[in-house]
């Protein structure tokens, strides 16, 4: 369990009060699956993954890309029991649809490349401490046989590894 400084919430929460979810999912998804392609399996219902242009121009990337954040955003009205929150989500991408956990970071990470970009130098030190704690957090609750934080911890000390 991690226990959230007022602080970090608020940062947090303002980060999230500010995004476009179409937009700002959009971006990340697309981002992942040209970055990584090998991301692009998962999505095989989803019609042609070519290339950079045809994922850009894709609808159904761009919903689940919505989708994906309105997903974020529960888990922020629930920042105190983020797993719970994920319990039906974590059997879904880990029993049925066998999800590599380690994709959830490299959409995490294009995530807050995506942020970042919209952010400028709003996107401060301050602010993406506290903003890779929670994408520290929330990655690993997306699947049912990842490691639960069984100690309270501070985000803080997660992103510093401690």
């Amino acid at each position: 369990m991690v226990e959230w400084t007022d602080s970090e919430r608020a940062i947090i929460n303002s980060i999230f009060s500010n995004l476009d979810y179409e937009e700002i999912g959009r971006k990340s998804l697309c981002r992942c699956l040209i970055v990584y392609p090998w991301t692009q399996r998962y999505f095989g219902g989803f019609g042609n993954l070519y290339n950079a242009e045809t994922i850009l121009c894709n609808p159904l990337i761009a919903a689940h890309g919505t989708k994906i954040l309105h997903g974020l955003d529960r888990a922020l009205k629930n920042m105190d029991d983020i797993k719970n929150t994920y319990a039906e989500l974590s059997l879904l991408h880990s029993d049925k649809l066998h999800v590599d956990p380690d994709n959830f970071r490299l959409l995490a990470d294009c995530l807050t490349v995506v942020i970042a970009a919209k952010m400028g130098p709003a996107f401060t030190v301050d602010t993406q401490q506290p903003w890779l704690s929670g994408q520290i957090v929330s990655a690993p609750s997306l699947l049912a046989s990842s490691p639960t934080w069984t100690t309270k911890r501070s985000a803080a000390s997660l992103c510093a590894g401690v």
